[in-house]
């Protein structure tokens, strides 16, 4: 009989709990999931962990297939020559194949003043924390949200519908991704729950102190709770096992999701920049970046050659408190639409996706492989041409 091959994936996390469920399709493939928690963060609903309207977490034996071993602890460095994993609170641990799965949070901004007096929200802890914060407060205090992505809009929505006084600063533009149309829509509905949204030129910020924060242009305004929604990066383990990233600390592979370093390390989601050209970092691409790193680990067990990455996008799905949203239709390649769907039925919409995830993560679990439901981007290819032809290409260490 032959040996068991081990694949340990760091990270459990949409990416890491699809590319885990989806190696138990072979039986002669034993499963490590290391996370640092023993529950699993629904991140897209961390601004309602802030609104005290969810818990945000679900528990992995609703999740991974019965196969998959969970080892709660971090990994503090990866020995790609060894095969082995060091644990901060554990034993090291070996593997055959690795899929570094880490995920994302809240970095440094270097901002004067904002490590000290502002709260990131990229992370449970973080959104909890700021809950607790935001409870021991007066309904008249001055809130202030740094940032008009995702994160800042939900997450001003939430407060502002429990009564709150909410600024939104923006730095730029009101959600950036969504189409014109679809920002207005946007503004609309944040005006009706009091939200004051300061956009354009003049409203990046300079300083936070404890009791403000100072814009661009001069202006201070009074914020008794700051809240920082800026500033996404992704975890050093890569950069510190001495393994190739790009800027932001993504692990740079192939178009095979294969470290240019290491045939045995594999990387998905936000973690991974596929020919240092990565995906929008979310739920969506990391749902499907998962699955497809396993299919590469497997492909190279069987002796195959792993197919490339292939992502399709429907949009971007953002809650506006509990009783509104809106859904921004996009092409499959990322790029907005004209199309969105807003008010209640994009309050649905948002609700949804959000439990629909979690679904697909279960279904992987006990049917591994069984569906995809996600129509593909053809244009990549296109767009890596268009780059240049010195993106990486190589499969990295022979294996």
């Amino acid at each position: 009989m032959a040996e068991n091959t081990e694949v340990v994936v760091i990270g459990g996390g949409y990416a890491g709990v699809m590319a885990a469920n989806r190696l138990t399709r072979r039986d002669d493939v034993t499963v490590t999931l290391i996370n640092p928690r023993p529950t699993f963060v629904e991140r897209i609903r961390l601004h309602q962990v802030v609104g005290g309207s969810h818990d945000a977490v679900v528990d992995y034996p609703k999740l991974l297939n019965a196969r998959v071993r969970l080892l709660v602890d971090s990994v503090e460095r990866i020995d790609a020559a060894a095969r082995e994993l060091t644990l901060v609170a554990g034993s090291p641990v070996r593997y055959d194949y690795l899929v570094y799965a880490v995920g994302s949070g809240s970095t440094g901004s270097g901002v004067p003043g904002a490590a000290e007096f502002a709260y990131p929200v990229a992370g449970l802890e973080e959104a909890q924390r700021l809950r607790q914060v935001v409870d021991g407060l007066p309904t008249t205090a001055a809130l202030t949200v740094v940032g008009a992505g995702p994160a800042g809009i939900e997450t001003a929505a939430e407060l502002a519908e429990e009564g709150r006084a909410v600024t939104l600063v923006c730095g730029g533009v009101l959600g950036p991704y969504l189409h014109p149309k679809g920002r207005r829509s946007v503004a609309r509905q944040l005006s009706r729950l009091g939200v004051t949204v300061l956009d354009g030129p003049g409203t990046v910020v300079r300083a936070v102190t404890r009791d403000a924060v100072r814009l661009d242009d001069g202006r201070e305004l009074p914020s008794e709770v700051t809240v920082w929604t800026t500033g996404f990066g992704v975890p050093d383990l890569a950069a510190r096992s001495g393994l190739t990233t790009d800027e932001l600390g993504r692990l740079i592979t192939n178009e095979t999701l294969t470290s240019v370093d290491d045939d045995r390390i594999v990387a998905a989601g936000d973690s991974a920049a596929p020919s240092d050209l990565p995906f929008r970092m979310g739920c969506q691409s990391a749902v499907q970046l998962g699955p497809q790193a396993a299919e590469t680990v497997l492909s190279r067990i069987a002796g195959e050659e792993p197919a490339d990455v292939a992502v399709g996008f429907a949009g971007q799905c953002l809650s506006l408190g509990r009783r509104a949203g809106i859904f921004q239709f996009a092409h499959r390649n990322d790029v907005a639409l004209r199309l969105h769907l807003g008010g209640r039925p994009g309050a649905k919409l948002k609700e949804f996706v959000c439990a629909s995830t979690v679904k697909q993560l279960a279904h992987e679990g006990r049917k591994p492989g069984a569906r995809d439901i996600w129509v593909k981007d053809g244009k990549r290819q296109q767009l890596l041409r268009a780059q240049g032809e010195g993106a990486p290409t190589g499969s990295g260490r022979a294996a």
